[in-house]
């Protein structure tokens, strides 16, 4: 269907329109909250000013997506990543939540090697610019972050530590290769990780996957973008990791045609390591004439957990970032459908915002996972996802029973939910319910060679079949309250359409069925 488009506001530099649905409810909203409590936002990491139109044109933008990624962490990395990683000519902006010991790191330090070897390895190698890359993590393991130090400043690893404590190559092969690299790490007792993921371009392209550097092999999924977003990114990570970049400023250009032939003669992706899995698929989504209006959604990180102990307590408001207040305004203005993709479902607001859909006759369809990083989850929302998709189906049968469908009144009734939970494939074959180490297991024996992904760790929301979602936020209480995150919205239904066609492909046979109200 053709989207009402009207102009936000004036700008000179883009021409820029957006639906009049949903951006300015949006934005009037996300301004009406951080008035009600400004001081609330005053320590954001990083803060944004709703009102303030220079912070407006980073959150609102528009991108071109060129393709979204499925399969396990290691094989998105090993396919798109660590390829995009190798091609850059000036920077790379690489940022993660957990960094371990993996398949992908592995791979990462493979890489790094066999680009400082090739550089060095090129004729007259001192007249290629110097490759400038950062690598941004919060978390390596609880001891680390129990003596992380609290400043906003992070730690920055000194080289003597990159062999050791991270795996990373030979600090003085790099320097000779013109590799000139900086690790620094993020997190805030005591639950303040820093959880968004994505990898810049020479400031031209940029990679938001769900994926960490980490050994699990889980359903994970990776949009590639280019366009005015990119930049909306580098301020995200500029006001974050390095506040001193001015990420504006363009990067130097090579106007001598030996050095450019130098710069041209790129690492090999087939030289790389590969890692293959049986989830692995590419989507492609159709070309568009035009930019894809975009929002680039940061959510600050909060120390403050905002717990209710007591069962009488109604459930905290959610920290009003321009994540959190999109994703509810989104839910609120849904008229058609929710498809709701989330590794958890832990957090209240958004249980009470999908109950409020499916009464307005809005069909819900969730995937998320059982079992999935339960000591997390009791830590972090005092509940487990599974207790949480229990309560959801029981107030959902309390309220079809309370709201006799009345065709009179013109009530168009509940909407119909739907909730399914995700299983390796290879579960399905065990004839019966199997427990996830065990389907795992099954995995493992039937196909080394493939990564079967045992959870799904993908985070997709789909409204309407117009407005997706994709980033690192969880629809769980650490997500909406104390880490900081970060979503990138598209509006455009063929995108929409893709990516769910692509999900719905992989998912086939993954799915186990928890509730459906047509049939319970």
């Amino acid at each position: 269907m053709p989207h009402d488009y009207i102009p936000l506001h004036n700008r000179s530099q883009r021409d820029m329109s957006y639906s009049a649905s949903f951006v300015h409810k949006f934005l009037k909203q996300l301004q009406h909250r951080q008035q009600q409590n400004p001081a609330a936002t005053r320590w954001d990491l990083p803060s944004y000013d709703a009102t303030d139109e220079v912070d407006q044109q980073v959150i609102i933008s528009r991108s071109s997506p060129h393709s979204f990624q499925l399969g396990t962490g290691a094989s998105i990395f090993t396919s798109t990543l660590i390829p995009a990683i190798v091609s850059a000519r000036c920077e790379v902006i690489f940022v993660t939540c957990f960094w371990a010991p993996s398949k992908t790191l592995s791979a990462i330090t493979d890489a790094l090697v066999k680009l400082a070897d090739h550089r060095r390895h090129l004729p007259n190698p001192h007249d290629i610019e110097p490759l400038t890359a950062r690598i941004c993590f919060s978390s390596r393991s609880v001891f680390q972050k129990l003596l992380h130090p609290q400043s906003r400043d992070g730690y920055t690893y000194s080289p003597a530590e990159w062999q050791k404590k991270l795996g990373l190559p030979d600090p003085a092969l790099l320097d000779e290769a013109g590799i000139r690299l900086q690790v620094k790490s993020l997190f805030f007792l005591p639950f303040s990780v820093m959880h968004p993921k994505f990898v810049i371009i020479d400031r031209q392209r940029a990679f938001i996957p769900s994926c960490n550097v980490s050994w699990e092999p889980w359903l994970e999924g990776c949009v590639e973008i280019s366009g005015d977003a990119v930049a909306s990114l580098m301020s995200f990570y500029a006001l974050t990791w390095e506040k001193h970049v001015d990420f504006r400023k363009p990067l130097p250009t090579t106007h001598d045609s030996r050095t450019s032939e130098l710069q041209g003669q790129l690492l090999d992706p087939q030289h790389l390591i590969f890692v293959p899995s049986s989830a692995h698929h590419l989507v492609l989504p159709p070309a568009s004439s035009a930019p894809l209006p975009t929002l680039v959604l940061p959510s600050s990180h909060h120390q403050n957990p905002q717990f209710r102990f007591l069962p009488w307590q109604p459930a905290a408001r959610p920290p009003a970032t321009p994540l959190n207040v999109a994703m509810l305004e989104l839910f609120e203005q849904a008229r058609r459908s929710i498809y709701l993709q989330t590794p958890n479902l832990t957090c209240e607001p958004v249980i009470a915002a999908l109950l409020d859909a499916l009464k307005r006759g809005v069909h819900v369809t969730i995937v998320t996972g059982r079992n999935m990083m339960l000591l997390e989850q009791l830590v972090t929302a005092g509940t487990t996802t599974s207790w949480c998709i229990r309560s959801l189906v029981r107030r959902f049968r309390k309220l079809r029973t309370h709201a006799a469908h009345d065709l009179e009144s013109g009530d168009p009734g509940l909407g119909h939910l739907r909730i399914s939970y995700f299983h390796p494939r290879s579960a399905a074959k065990l004839g019966k319910r199997g427990s996830q180490a065990r389907a795992a297991n099954d995995a493992q024996v039937q196909d080394p060679e493939e990564e079967e992904p045992v959870h799904s760790h993908l985070k997709l929301t789909i409204v309407d079949g117009e407005f997706t979602v994709l980033g690192s936020g969880n629809m769980d209480r650490a997500s909406w309250y104390t880490s900081q995150e970060l979503g990138v919205l598209f509006h455009d239904a063929a995108f929409a359409e893709s990516v769910r066609e692509g999900v719905d492909l992989v998912l086939d046979q993954r799915l186990s069925l928890v509730f459906d109200s047509l049939y319970s």
